[in-house]
């Protein structure tokens, strides 16, 4: 029988079918709040790039089995599985779970309260779902990526936060959450499809909300939120480091101002026409000094003035360490459990090793007859 570990999904039992992108922070998180993941992987395949993509952070708190899905053994080594868990996730393109005869149908069948959740770009329908794609194309046809970037140059590639993790995984968390809450209720089972395109166009309700009441111009650096605004963007330093400064509301304005030596009736706040000259002036003074000085100067005003910091930088920040925000685990430095609960804590837990099927099986209580 599986060890109960700490958390306020203790007891719950997920089937992780290996993956890249959203699939694995998705069991991550749900590992680190106590679910009991096993990862079923592929025997590895020689010159692949993208083999072991995340190791020990994002495999972090769940054992692995090797399986060779293309066979009846595996696949039906993965039915039994799916028989003692509560829910199954996967990445793979549509139809390929069906052609392993893994496919929700089947699953069902084998445990009718299983919530399978199904992760991909595009979703399971529509005339762009057989299609490869990565994060940047999702967030491109979601609308979103056209808001990221300066007037003047093409959008900015951001980070695969948008789309794989925020778009992707955190609503494949939310779909299977929602999933096992429905199937403690009626006892029945069902299919999350979780599209990346479908999270992130979500994300972007607040813009979609003020374009259509015409607090939004559909381009960019043009608008409150897109660096338009000289009191929400970043600006670079003595030292060549950046500050980000966020100072929406009329009261944190008047403090960036007094901050930054101005007198408070120099610029009014949200005439558009002004913000050039405004844009302008807060350059010259905030390369004055050096991004820490800035960081120290602001540090016990409400002037909404924050360091820019490395990765490495913000493993060291004060606040982050109060927090806890960041572990060490094995000698590696990783985010946290996230969120936070008084009575069931989360915890970080290695990654395990690759079991044997026996052992998988045992591990849960099954048995190789079924």
């Amino acid at each position: 029988m599986a060890a109960t570990h700490p958390g306020p999904l203790a007891g719950f039992r997920l089937v992780e079918m290996d993956a890249i992108g959203p699939v694995p922070l998705a069991a991550t998180l749900l590992a680190d709040l106590g679910c009991d993941v096993l990862r079923v992987v592929r025997p590895p395949h020689p010159g692949s790039a993208w083999e072991d993509v995340g190791g020990a952070i994002l495999h972090r708190g769940r054992h692995s089995l090797t399986l060779d899905l293309k066979s009846e053994a595996g696949r039906d080594a993965v039915l039994t599985l799916v028989a003692g868990a509560d829910a199954l996730i996967e990445g793979y393109r549509p139809g390929v779970m069906e052609r392993m005869g893994l496919g929700p149908e089947a699953c069902l069948a084998r445990n009718p309260r299983l919530v399978y959740g199904r992760m991909t770009g595009w979703g399971q329908t529509g005339p762009l779902a057989p299609r490869a794609g990565h994060d940047i194309n999702y967030i491109a046809v979601a609308g979103i990526l056209h808001a990221i970037g300066p007037a003047d140059a093409p959008p900015v590639v951001p980070l695969n936060i948008i789309g794989d993790y925020a778009g992707g995984a955190m609503f494949l968390v939310a779909g299977l959450l929602s999933g096992l809450l429905s199937a403690a209720r009626t006892g029945r089972g069902q299919v999350v499809d979780a599209a990346m395109t479908d999270g992130t166009a979500l994300l972007g309700s607040l813009f979609h909300a003020f374009l259509a009441t015409g607090q939004w111009q559909d381009r960019r650096e043009a608008n409150l939120l897109d660096g338009a605004a000289p009191f929400y963007r970043c600006y670079e330093c003595a030292d060549g480091r950046h500050v980000a400064v966020g100072a929406l509301e009329p009261p944190f304005f008047a403090r960036l101002l007094a901050g930054l030596g101005l007198p408070t009736g120099r610029f009014v706040q949200y005439d558009q026409a002004g913000w050039p000259a405004m844009r302008e002036v807060f350059a010259d003074i905030f390369r004055t000094r050096s991004r820490d000085a800035w960081a120290l100067h602001f540090a016990d005003t409400d002037a909404c003035v924050s360091p820019v910091l490395s990765l490495a930088e913000a493993r060291d920040h004060p606040h982050n360490r109060a927090r806890g925000t960041f572990v060490t685990l094995d000698g590696v430095a990783q985010p946290g459990p996230a969120p936070r609960f008084s009575g069931t804590p989360g915890a970080v837990r290695p990654a395990g090793v690759d079991l044997s099927l026996q052992a998988a099986l045992a591990r849960w209580s099954l048995s190789a007859d079924r």
